[in-house]
């Protein structure tokens, strides 16, 4: 199934010069953001991870959970991740998110940056667990931090284009996004607040993926 997001997504979104890609800021209202944050902080079952790159065992320079519907898991870094039974509040979220990107989510993996040391590496969400073409939509609320994203081509990669992921705020990627391009949330000097991330897929664990449109 092909999918292409809804003109009432595209309409309220922006382009940042990826293909594949839309940002929405002021997706979800402040004090609505302000709760999530507040909850997600306090309610939500933190881990700091142990990832192996490049042969070694590494703790990861942030926290993690994962939720979602019964069965569905994720596998990344050599490691399946079977999703905790959704939390009202994320369940709520995936659902307001799944209408109004025109799509259906049964897996998300929260990210929490403490601080700017905390961070995420160079990475393309192309797990064989997601599919040919996924789509991911990611919600931030909390301290501002700067998405870059990149180009692969021919085994190289371009520079970098950066696209701040404000309080709020909705990224979606979808297509051959994951394929042709890579991203990351670097560290920053800056006196930065805590920042939460919901990262939205359809993951193979659970039914088969169908657009919302039309339901």
């Amino acid at each position: 199934m092909t999918y292409a997001p809804p003109p009432s997504f595209v309409s309220k979104s922006e382009s940042f010069g990826v293909e594949g890609a839309r940002y929405r800021p002021g997706f979800l209202q402040r004090l609505r953001a302000d709760a999530l944050l507040a909850r997600a902080l306090a309610e939500l079952a933190w881990q700091r991870e142990q990832l192996t790159l490049f042969g070694r065992d590494v703790l990861a320079p942030r926290l993690s959970a994962w939720y979602g519907l019964p069965g569905a898991s994720y596998r990344y870094s050599g490691t399946e991740r079977r999703a905790a039974p959704w939390p009202v509040f994320v369940e709520r979220l995936a659902a307001e998110v799944g209408a109004a990107v025109g799509w259906r989510f049964n897996y998300v993996l929260v990210n929490r940056y403490r601080d700017g040391q905390d961070a995420l590496g160079w990475h393309a969400d192309d797990e064989a667990d997601l599919g040919p073409a996924p789509v991911i939509a990611t919600a931030s609320v909390g301290g501002e931090r700067l998405l870059r994203v990149r180009r692969r081509a021919r085994g190289t990669t371009t520079d970098s284009i950066a696209q701040p992921l404000a309080h709020g705020s909705l990224l979606l990627m979808w297509g051959r996004c994951q394929r042709d391009y890579q991203h990351c949330v670097p560290r920053t000097v800056k006196p930065v607040a805590e920042r939460v991330s919901f990262t939205f897929r359809w993951t193979s664990g659970g039914r088969p993926a169908e657009s919302a449109e039309g339901k």
